[in-house]
């Protein structure tokens, strides 16, 4: 069986550490943040231009002016950081952000830990986890783990090397379903 967007999101909080600024892209990252370990501090930015994000807001208290680069709405905290999005970037590609869990439609160059969650196929049930990128490039070789709802795979020279599969999830089965190479 494989991993649901919670479950990955879940994985995908395994990578965080205490005291790490991470950016968290739209999708199914905005969900790690429901994943922070108890007693674990982690300063989370969204590229909209916000650095402190609270949690999702209890229902009827929203203010639609808060909101991430998923556009949903959030809460702020006492030591949140308001600026332009340029300036949002230039913090992810200038290094000041250790790490970014971003969707794998959402690709910045520059940052110390980039981590893609994404389902493993798209709705026809095709491999979405390819040899290279079909899509435009703003860089290449920033990727560093990816984790989908069949396991988690790291970028390594030549390809990628597997990590862990998810629950019912053979490593024949992802193999059939990821064009790019396992080492």
């Amino acid at each position: 069986m494989a991993w649901d967007r919670n479950q990955m999101a879940a994985r995908a909080a395994k990578e965080l550490r205490d005291g790490m600024y991470v950016d968290l892209g739209i999708g199914i990252p905005t969900l790690v943040s429901n994943y922070i370990p108890d007693g674990m501090t982690v300063t989370l930015q969204s590229e909209n231009g916000m650095l402190g994000m609270g949690p999702f807001p209890i229902e009827g208290e929203e203010d639609p002016d808060l909101i991430n680069a998923g556009k949903q709405t959030i809460t702020e905290l006492p030591h949140t950081a308001y600026f332009d999005s340029a300036t949002s970037f230039g913090m992810i590609r200038g290094g000041k952000i250790a790490m970014a869990i971003l969707g794998a439609m959402d690709l910045v160059a520059g940052v110390g830990r980039v981590v893609v969650v994404m389902d493993h196929a798209n709705k026809h049930g095709e491999s979405k986890v390819l040899k290279s990128c079909t899509l435009p490039l703003t860089g290449t070789g920033v990727v560093d783990l990816i984790i989908t709802n069949m396991g988690v795979l790291e970028v390594v020279e030549g390809g990628l090397k597997l990590l862990e599969l998810a629950d019912g999830v053979t490593e024949e089965q992802l193999r059939a379903a990821t064009e790019a190479i396992l080492v």
